[in-house]
């Protein structure tokens, strides 16, 4: 699977569980979140205060 910036929080949770460490580390605690069915990791990440160099540093994290 090839995560994108437009590919929902859920998304990456259910395909890539080992991908939950990565986004706790990057403060995206809302793995259980309501929201995480809905928003893209961008809109996750947006809403956590990242910037646009965190948010792509953490995608490339999240496709090694």
């Amino acid at each position: 699977m090839k995560i994108t910036k437009k590919t929902k929080i859920s998304e990456v949770i259910n395909e890539t569980p080992a991908a939950i460490e990565i986004l706790f580390e990057a403060g995206l605690t809302c793995v259980g979140c309501p929201m995480a069915q809905q928003e893209t990791l961008e809109e996750g990440c947006l809403a956590h205060g990242m910037g646009e160099n965190e948010i792509e540093n953490l995608i490339k994290r999240l496709n090694k």
